[in-house]
């Protein structure tokens, strides 16, 4: 089990957190209030819908965090849980508690008018409190807080999934977590995940996204590539599709044509947090010592650009 613990914190960080992901099905009109559904809506708000707009289809997360300091205070819980997740990839222990705690609140809240919802948002409270566990305390100490945690969380998936077992809401929220376990945990299959997506979740770009990361952890290169390829038609200048795309060729042993797609996601650094332009920068930096049979500084780099003193352009 410590295994799927110490794969969590990359999952959270690669795809922004489950709640995060939920968020950002739509690719509709901008009047538009539901994010997931044509019919039987429900209503989230302008400012909400354009922060994860501005996330997933443009990868602008310095863009996304401003929208979100303006959302009200009673928010759905959706928003909360983007914020967390923001918070996790910033590395803001503090704040990502705190907003975990925020999405348990008012998911618990929703609950009340909108079950099939509430039970959506009250799993995905519960894995980003699980979360912060691991972060916190580690693998082991944390292990059975998480446990704990995501019991709870199928427990909630389960009666949404009793109400509405087709709900693109709550496939898109379960096909990633169940894709996320059964990567790491040998007795699970990614199958009936994979499948769920498929059928269910919306757009296809998100669809296409999570796949590519699933495939890139089973090491099945090719897939991975299919997949990032098709979410990249669809969002081409998203710096996380473009850096996960640099990692699928890395796993794949072509570092050449992985370079000028690491260099794309870093200049837009503009948009993403240190930490995450650190990561970039020294995943590229590795890959140019491969190619060019060169030493470079990748270590001091990233610790540079973590803290503020250095561009990753520079």
């Amino acid at each position: 089990m410590a295994q799927w613990f110490s794969a969590a914190r990359r999952a959270i960080a690669g795809i922004a957190g489950i709640a995060l992901i939920a968020t950002s099905l739509w690719t509709g009109p901008a009047s538009a209030k539901d994010p997931f559904r044509t019919s039987n809506e429900r209503d989230i708000s302008d400012r909400t819908e354009a922060a994860f707009r501005a996330l997933f289809e443009q990868g602008d997360y310095k863009k996304a965090a401003e929208l979100l300091q303006k959302v009200e205070s009673n928010s759905d819980p959706l928003a909360y849980g983007m914020q967390a997740s923001l918070a996790f990839v910033k590395g803001d222990k503090t704040a990502f508690k705190q907003y975990a705690d925020k999405t348990l609140a008012a998911a618990q809240e929703l609950a009340k008018s909108d079950s099939l919802r509430g039970n959506i948002y009250l799993a995905a409270g519960h894995f980003l409190q699980g979360g912060y566990a691991v972060l916190t305390d580690g693998t082991v100490k944390g292990a059975p807080e998480a446990l704990s945690r995501l019991q709870q969380v199928y427990d909630h998936l389960d009666a949404a999934e009793a109400e509405a077992p087709n709900d693109p809401e709550l496939s898109l929220v379960k096909g990633y977590m169940d894709l996320m376990v059964s990567v790491v945990l040998p007795f699970s299959s990614p199958n009936e995940a994979i499948e769920q997506l498929q059928n269910n979740a919306y757009p296809v770009y998100l669809v296409d996204r999570g796949l590519a990361v699933a495939y890139r952890d089973m090491k099945k290169h090719s897939k991975a590539l299919d997949a990032v390829n098709r979410a990249l038609a669809a969002t081409p200048d998203n710096p996380d599709l473009l850096y996960l795309k640099a990692q699928i060729l890395v796993n794949q042993g072509n570092r050449p044509a992985a370079l000028p797609l690491f260099q794309k996601a870093i200049e837009k650094e503009d948009q993403l947090p240190n930490r995450l332009t650190a990561q970039i920068d020294y995943e590229h930096c590795k890959a140019r010592e491969s190619v060019e049979k060169i030493d470079l500084p990748c270590q001091s780099r990233r610790k540079a650009i973590r803290r503020g003193e250095l561009r990753a352009s520079q």
